[in-house]
């Protein structure tokens, strides 16, 4: 085979030339290397993305939930004031405003003359005079005044009414 060469041409060729099947072995390594670099490129930003999320599972529901929405935004909107949001939001934790509404609602309650009771109950208790009110078929119009002694019990029903 030697012979048959021109005496011009270079007696070896660097390895990154291909042969003359085509079998090119830089190229099928080139392609492995950068799927494979994709790959983990897109598993790393993922990865990176949830980093609010994980953080804020620690926190309540609705802490979590917001943040989960803003890491949504920022991940389909390529918005990145969003994720930056949501980290910030996961860093923080919010206040319990949710016990002392319950702690004013309940005194409140009970200084109307409720007894503490929620007022979802007084809701349920009110449609379910009403139903036998209307089986009665007596309309809350034609109710007689209440008497003094169940004076009590019917302006407090009549008051969370007000309310409700």
């Amino acid at each position: 085979m030697a012979e048959n060469m021109h005496e011009l041409a270079p007696h070896h060729l660097p390895p990154f030339i291909p042969a003359a099947d085509g079998g090119d072995w830089l190229f099928t390594v080139m392609l492995v290397v950068l799927i494979f670099g994709g790959i983990l490129v897109g598993v790393f930003y993922l990865h990176l993305h949830s980093i609010p999320e994980r953080l804020a599972h620690k926190h309540g529901r609705m802490q979590f939930e917001l943040v989960a929405v803003l890491g949504l935004l920022a991940l389909f909107t390529h918005n990145n004031i969003f994720w930056v949001a949501a980290l910030l939001l996961a860093f923080i934790q919010l206040p319990d405003f949710w016990t002392p509404l319950e702690s004013m609602a309940h005194s409140l309650s009970r200084l109307a003359g409720t007894g503490g009771v929620s007022s979802e109950t007084l809701v349920e208790h009110d449609l379910e005079q009403e139903d036998q009110e209307l089986e009665a078929g007596m309309s809350a119009s034609d109710q007689p005044p209440p008497t003094p002694a169940d004076h009590s019990t019917a302006s407090t029903a009549e008051q969370e009414n007000k309310h409700v």
